[in-house]
C-alpha cells in the first residue's frame, strides 16, 4: 500500500464538505492517511482549524489569505490571523502569495497582504504555504528579501517555466504538484521538468475540489477532484521522472512529515 499525505484540499470548499465523511474515507481505502486543510481566508482558515478538531488523526490546517482575498487585509486581519496561527492545528502560514492573472485584488494590496504574510511566518517560526500566478517576478523579490528569516517554503501548484524552478530550488523551496502534470495539453512543460526537482524537495497535493487530473479513468460522475487521486497523480510524477513509485511515496511521504511537522 502506497501511503501519501496530500498537502494542499480546500476540505471547506462547499462541494467536498456535502460528503465529507465520504471523502475521507475514500482517502484513506486509496492511501492518503493525512491531509493539509488549506486556509484561503480568515474564515476559511477557521473553519479549517474546526475541521482538525474533528479529525485530529488526519488533518492539520494552514491559516492564511489568499491573494484573491487580499482587498479584505487590513490591521484586524493581521490580528486575527495572528491568532489563529498559534491553533495547534495550524502547520503553515498561507495560502499568501501574489496572483496577477485574474487580480481579482489590486496588486498593491496583495503585496501589503503578502509581506505581512511573510513577517508571520517569521514570527511564528511556521512554514510557508504559497501561491504564485503570472507574479513571478515581483513574488521572487519580495521573498528573497525575507528568505534568510523564514523557514520552510513551499511554491505550492507549481506550473511555471524552468527558470521559475531554477529560482525557486535557489531559494531552497519545496515544489508542490498537482494533477496538472496529468493534463496532455497544458501540463507538457511540467511533465519535462519534474525529473529536475531534487527528490527531497518534492511534495504532491491534488488542490481537491480543484484540478480533478485529466487522464484518470473512470472519471468521476461530478467531475470534483478529491484526496482519493493522490495516488493517481504520484505514479504520473514516478513516470515521468523514470522513478519507482514506492520509493517515490516513501520519499514524498518524509518530505511532508518534515514539512508540515507531521507525526
Amino acid at each position: 500500500m502506497i501511503e501519501l499525505v496530500d498537502i494542499g484540499v480546500n476540505l471547506t470548499n462547499k462541494s467536498l464538505l456535502r460528503d465529507l465523511d465520504g471523502i475521507m474515507q475514500r482517502a484513506l481505502d486509496a492511501g492518503v492517511r493525512q491531509m493539509v486543510v488549506t486556509g484561503t481566508s480568515l474564515a476559511a482558515s477557521a473553519e479549517a482549524i474546526a475541521l482538525c478538531a474533528r479529525h485530529p488523526e488526519r488533518l492539520v490546517a494552514t491559516c492564511g489569505v489568499h491573494p484573491h482575498h487580499a482587498s479584505d487585509w487590513d490591521e484586524s486581519t493581521r490580528v486575527e490571523l495572528e491568532a489563529l496561527a498559534q491553533s495547534p492545528w495550524v502547520r503553515a502560514i498561507g495560502e499568501t502569495g501574489l496572483d496577477f492573472n485574474r487580480n481579482y485584488s489590486p496588486r498593491e494590496a496583495q503585496e501589503l497582504a503578502f509581506e505581512s504574510q511573510l513577517e508571520l511566518a517569521v514570527s511564528s517560526q511556521l512554514p510557508l504555504f504559497c501561491h504564485q500566478r503570472d507574479a513571478h517576478e515581483r513574488f521572487v523579490e519580495l521573498l528573497r528579501a525575507q528568505r534568510d528569516r523564514l523557514g520552510r517554503v513551499v511554491v505550492h501548484c507549481f506550473t511555471d517555466t524552468g527558470e521559475a524552478l531554477a529560482d525557486y530550488l535557489d531559494l531552497d523551496c519545496y515544489i508542490g504538484i498537482t494533477g496538472w502534470i496529468c493534463d496532455e495539453r497544458r501540463g507538457l512543460e511540467l511533465q519535462r521538468l519534474v525529473g529536475s526537482i531534487p527528490a527531497e524537495r518534492l511534495l504532491l497535493e491534488t488542490d481537491a475540489p480543484y484540478l480533478l487530473p485529466r487522464n484518470l479513468e473512470p472519471k468521476p460522475a461530478r467531475g470534483t477532484n478529491e484526496p482519493a487521486y493522490l495516488p493517481h497523480i504520484l505514479r504520473e510524477v514516478a513516470r515521468h521522472r523514470g522513478d519507482d513509485p514506492q520509493a517515490l511515496a516513501t520519499q514524498i511521504r518524509a518530505n511532508s512529515a518534515r514539512f508540515f511537522d507531521l507525526d
